[in-house]
């Protein structure tokens, strides 16, 4: 007995190293990769993939196609998903549901039909031809949104719309992740999968988030009123690998799970810590799923079959273009816009490989099969960054009409909304603090408009009778359509400095004269904008400091003249002798009470409940919501008394934290 057990425990110590030794080859080599590969712009993913290449069984043979790696891999996965499913959101795919549910619907089912079909013509096998269809129907999320995030194209019209249609293929995985099991062991001629794991599913689905809604919020609550972030950590860890666990143990996948324990945590108002929290696990993680992937890819096969390969990542490429184009050019948008989202959505996805590794667990999808489509899609990817780093120069050759045409209607737009102004204030970027700053312009009842690009915002300030318009004032003709010829001053309140050197280029070319305040959020950019020709730069953290210490000194009984001075002598001097600290070992901590209020805009549609009652008839539950105005008719009041008697399609503004913001929704609406 105590031999075999001698036995036993030296075998589990062995393999136990060995697994060990592997993983530290991996990173060791994932971290050589990225670091010569960053040197070429070339994304992280694909040196993942390429080391994975090299050390595997199928190349040098470094390391073998180990199980228990792999395993460890796949919980990359779980947590891309769970971070995906913190994005999910219900109110975010109502406000787009047209590019989501419409566009992003189409492109998903027209692509996975195609090449769905073209696979079923060679294979005869619906369960390989639905398998692959919606493989290659997929396009890479992590690239796309790095490569527009670097190239501030997030928020252009072809950005928006990428985002959109990646959204849906986001959740089109879902569906993939249960009937790629519910296939295993049927034959080739079934085309419906067994029901049951669809039931199974939704029931898992309903049950989770139930209990997200009734017990997560208030626990997470309490765990963050403890200021521990190791407890509020291991406690996210803990919900989300619970989710994976309960959804394999009911024979779906761990990617499932997490998804929906995403979705639970994405309605709470830590949504945001949460992401910041499990970052470091994903992105370490789903690296080394990426190597396991590439282990998967066998030379040989790539080299007898190149011919092939190329032919069919250059029809994905051509065909996912052409598709995603011709139908954002149905859904409405221009043809120069329409193709630039065909070409940047052109390439497969990381899910994509999710999904291989799962049909080849399955043995839905054949070894050869499996080389020819993974091949694809790493070719596809590789190019991607030059794709899309190329899509507004080559968009721009093929349609430059189409382009011009439409800027100059939002222009037109923009100029409609701006007729009659004169000396009033434009203000680029209507975020928190360009909404503050429109309040101390209409008190002092002076004029403003604003430019952006959030639909959603814009819609809601819209509703609230704020002159807030669509445009980017990077380009010079936007700003000339908003006045500013005849404006009195310029305000950026935008974050990226990028965007915000931009715009005081277009703005001194279209006005020298003009004043310019350009708001930071430290120091480091001061100089530059200086240089650009800013008039005024504001750094939040230093204006911070000297609020604080304007307060502290008058505490310190140092006379009103002298803190006047101080703080005159500090700002002409700009900032210079604020400038500079020693940073220390700062930590991000959780704090319930930070969770800050915002504004939301209510339209009382015909069959509200509250229509016919006064405000002070509402019950606010003992909520600390403030209602700052009223809009009816075109009329926009201030501060609404209590006794004011709501009617049918007025817009009440509302001031509170989000939970709140939510509560009141449904009173408004239904009183349940």
């Amino acid at each position: 007995m105590t031999k075999d057990f001698r036995l036993i425990y030296n075998y589990t110590t062995k393999m136990n190293s060995i697994i060990f030794e592997e993983i530290i080859l991996l990173l060791t080599l994932a971290v050589l990769a990225i670091a010569v590969l960053k040197r070429f712009n070339i994304a992280p993913i694909l040196a993942y993939l390429l080391v994975g290449i090299v050390v595997g069984p199928n190349a040098l043979g470094l390391i073998n196609d180990n199980q228990d790696v792999r395993f460890i891999a796949e919980f990359g996965v779980v947590f891309l998903m769970f971070t995906v499913g913190l994005e999910f959101s219900l109110a975010r795919l109502i406000t787009l549901k047209k590019e989501v549910l419409g566009l992003g619907g189409a492109q998903v089912f027209l692509t996975s039909l195609i090449a769905g079909g073209i696979d079923w013509y060679f294979s005869r096998n619906i369960q390989e031809a639905i398998t692959v269809g919606g493989i290659i129907a997929l396009s890479s999320t992590a690239i796309v949104i790095k490569q527009l995030s670097e190239q501030l194209e997030l928020n252009s019209r072809h950005g928006h719309l990428a985002i959109s249609i990646l959204i849906f293929q986001d959740l089109a995985v879902i569906p993939l992740l249960i009937i790629i099991p519910a296939f295993a062991g049927q034959g080739s001629v079934s085309l419906t999968p067994n029901i049951w794991p669809f039931i199974k599913s939704g029931i898992i689905l309903l049950l989770m988030l139930s209990i997200g809604h009734w017990i997560l919020r208030p626990l997470l609550r309490t765990i963050a009123s403890t200021r521990s972030a190791e407890l509020f950590t291991l406690s996210v860890l803990l919900i989300a690998l619970s989710a994976a666990w309960a959804t394999h143990e009911a024979g779906l996948s761990l990617a499932l799970g997490s998804f929906i324990a995403g979705m639970m945590l994405s309605e709470t108002e830590y949504r945001h810590q949460i992401e910041i929290d499990i970052r470091p696990f994903q992105d370490v993680l789903l690296g080394l799923f990426f190597i396991t992937v590439g282990m998967l890819l066998n030379i040989n096969t790539l080299l007898a079959q190149l011919h092939w390969i190329i032919l069919i990542t250059l029809l994905l490429l051509g065909i996912k273009t052409i598709l995603t184009s011709w139908l954002c050019y149905a859904f409405g948008a221009p043809p120069g816009v329409s193709f630039r989202t065909g070409l940047v959505l052109s390439q497969g996805g990381e899910f994509g490989f999710a999904i291989l590794t799962l049909a080849l667990t399955y043995q839905v999808v054949p070894q050869n099969t499996v080389q020819v489509v993974l091949s694809a899609i790493i070719l596809s990817m590789m190019v991607t960054p030059w794709l899309i780093n190329n899509n507004g120069r080559w968009a721009k050759i093929l349609f430059r009409s189409s382009y011009l045409s439409n800027r100059q209607h939002i222009a037109r737009q923009i100029q409609l909304s701006s007729a009659g102004l004169s000396n009033h204030v434009i203000i680029c970027g209507y975020g928190r603090i360009g909404q503050n700053i429109s309040r101390f312009i209409e008190e002092e009842t002076q004029q403003s408009l604003a430019l952006d690009l959030d639909s959603l915002r814009i819609q809601e300030a819209q509703d609230a009778g704020e002159l807030v318009v669509y445009g980017d004032p990077t380009h010079k003709e936007i700003l000339q359509a908003a006045g500013i010829s005849e404006a009195k001053v310029l305000v950026i309140t935008i974050k990226d400095m990028a965007i915000a050197k931009k715009i005081i280029q277009e703005a001194r070319q279209s006005r020298k004269d003009i004043p310019i305040l350009v708001r930071t959020l430290d120091e480091a950019d001061m100089d530059d904008l200086y240089v650009l020709g800013a008039t005024d730069v504001i750094p939040e953290s230093l204006e911070s400091s000297i609020i604080m210490a304007s307060h502290l000194l008058i505490h310190l009984d140092v006379p009103l003249n002298a803190i006047t001075r101080d703080i005159a002598h500090a700002r002409k001097d700009r900032y210079r002798f604020l400038r500079g600290f020693y940073p220390g070992e700062e930590s991000v901590h959780i704090q319930s009470e930070r969770i800050t209020e915002h504004m939301h805009t209510v339209v009382l549609y015909p069959g509200s409940r509250a229509i016919g009652m006064t405000i002070g008839d509402l019950n606010l539950d003992g909520r600390n919501i403030v209602f700052t105005a009223l809009r009816r008719g075109g009329i926009r009041g201030k501060q609404p008394t209590p006794e004011l008697e709501l009617k049918e399609n007025d817009v009440l503004v509302m001031y509170a934290k989000p939970e709140d913001l939510e509560y009141m929704k449904v009173e408004l609406m239904t009183g349940h």
